[in-house]
């Protein structure tokens, strides 16, 4: 079995280093993950038609809860935890590539990370975005109308209906986001993997991608994930204690 001090050892000796973020590395900030023990999905099952775009569509009371839940999202008070600050301490050695990220909540870019490099893949919680005609607004404006009484606030330029600006299921990624993203798995010699489980397509298959261009493959996560035999080096320990002692300290 690989241990944490060779997994240190080619962070420190890769030139370029791409990271795939999902929700485990946010659940110490207090933002629940889908699929765990505590998971959104786990303790309601139901909880997924609000992630599914043709329900939500169709459903106005689908859509009401959708926004109830954007008002009390967590993402509105969580902090970064260590975790995202040693990714920001991974930046300033002049290694990271990007993070791609699966997460809406931005402790990334909070956290210190430059927003250049972060890589949002299934979208934002922070931005709106109309359906009909593709208008995009800030998700706090929304809230406002929400709190001042609107259940299922529609676009203002042309009445259509508004979601977050994240991707759904049954909802197509963004080409170009999709693109950047296999960019930065191509081009990195190391791709970690953190708090993913690696079910969700096409992010997951990032770590394919980066396997079959030469790199090596680090998964840090809780759970078994559905790449684990592909990886080099699989990590079990709670994120935030491991990543800070993974990261190289060396500045560029």
């Amino acid at each position: 079995m690989v241990a944490e001090p060779d997994v240190r050892s080619w962070l420190a000796a890769a030139e370029s280093i791409t990271v795939l973020t999902g929700a485990g590395i946010s659940t110490e900030s207090g933002i629940p993950d889908f699929r765990g023990p505590q998971g959104v999905w786990t303790r309601n099952p139901e909880a997924q038609r609000l992630f599914t775009l043709d329900t939500y569509l169709s459903d106005p009371d689908v859509r009401r809860q959708a926004w109830r839940n954007r008002l009390e999202h967590p993402a509105w008070t969580a902090e970064p935890n260590s975790g995202h600050r040693a990714l920001v301490a991974l930046e300033k050695t002049g290694r990271l590539r990007a993070i791609v990220t699966q997460n809406i909540d931005g402790l990334h870019q909070r956290a210190g990370n430059t927003p250049g490099l972060v890589i949002e893949i299934h979208g934002t919680l922070f931005h709106v975005e109309c359906l009909a005609c593709g208008r995009i607004t800030a998700m706090r404006d929304n809230l406002a109308r929400v709190e001042a009484g609107e259940e299922d606030p529609s676009c203002l330029a042309c009445g259509g209906l508004q979601k977050a600006a994240t991707i759904s299921f049954g909802q197509s990624l963004r080409p170009e986001v999709l693109a950047a993203a296999v960019r930065a798995a191509r081009e990195c010699d190391v791709l970690l993997a953190v708090g993913t489980t690696l079910q969700v397509q096409p992010a997951a298959g990032l770590a394919e991608v980066a396997v079959r261009a030469g790199a090596r493959l680090v998964i840090v996560n809780r759970d078994p994930t559905a790449y684990d035999d592909l990886s080099d080096a699989l990590l079990r320990e709670p994120i935030g204690a491991v990543l800070p002692r993974l990261i190289p300290v060396t500045a560029a």
